[in-house]
């Protein structure tokens, strides 16, 4: 026999996802804001091209012409904006998902702590607070419910070379933060901490290594700097996010793995 618990319609109709576009780094100057009208299903393309549109984008040379391209990767927007609606926490009132857009940034807020633990997004079985929305949202093309949406993130996040995308968990909220491009010099130490944790995971759940390669190629870094990676590797080890495969083998050669691996 099967259950289902009706929702009343004013906690409903406050579900709709807002995007917000603020002038600067801060909350402070309002740009514009926009409220879903359409409902999730048929309304879905038609937000993500809107958060497109709002989206900064950079200036690149071609050999011939100039086009604009986003700053951030359409792939991971996507994922994370359904991601935030399936996994929202419908029974909590006077909150939906919001998506803000800053200079530099996109922050995608949802209500309802995660089923999991943040650390564990990447390789952890799929956990679906909202069941039936997940089925309905993969069989118009939405998501997958395969667990795979972070992945994804992550992974599109390494192909741009972006910093790595951060986790931030309220006390009942869960907010995921895209950053534009930076170098990695100008990276903080935790950014970069963060950055080879999830490539640890990102590589795990592939059956593949950690190495100093493959780390200096997901920021892009020439190998006479391989000592550069040689001391986030450390860092990220003495903060007990990832451990050796194999402590016999030199340091040269090490291979590494999340800690829970």
């Amino acid at each position: 026999m099967h259950f289902r618990v009706s929702i009343p319609g004013d906690i409903i109709s406050r579900k709709a996802v807002r995007v917000v576009t603020y002038n600067g780094k801060s909350r402070a100057s309002l740009s514009k804001e926009q409220l879903g009208v359409k409902g999730y299903a048929f309304g879905f393309e038609g937000l993500i091209e809107y958060i497109n549109q709002q989206l900064p984008k950079n200036e690149i040379m071609g050999k011939a012409l100039r086009k604009d391209v986003p700053m951030f990767p359409e792939l991971a927007i996507r994922e994370l904006v359904a991601n935030a609606i399936i996994h929202q926490d419908f029974f909590m009132q006077g909150s939906g998902p919001i998506i803000e857009i800053f200079e530099g940034r996109v922050e995608i807020t949802n209500p309802g702590a995660p089923l999991i633990d943040k650390n564990r997004f990447i390789d952890h079985p799929p956990i679906s607070r909202n069941e039936y929305l997940a089925k309905f949202m993969r069989r118009i093309g939405v998501c997958e419910e395969r667990g795979s949406g972070f992945d994804k993130v992550v992974s599109e996040t390494e192909y741009y070379q972006l910093p790595a995308p951060e986790i931030e968990i309220f006390d009942k909220h869960i907010r995921v933060i895209l950053f534009a491009h930076q170098s990695f010099s100008k990276m903080s130490k935790d950014d970069k901490i963060r950055a080879c944790y999830l490539h640890a995971c990102l590589r795990r759940v592939n059956r593949e290594f950690v190495t100093n390669s493959s780390l200096r190629e997901r920021f892009d870094i020439d190998v006479k700097n391989s000592s550069v990676i040689s001391r986030l590797l450390k860092d990220t080890l003495d903060a007990e996010l990832i451990k050796y495969a194999d402590e016999t083998t030199s340091d040269k050669h090490k291979k590494y793995l999340p800690y829970w691996a």
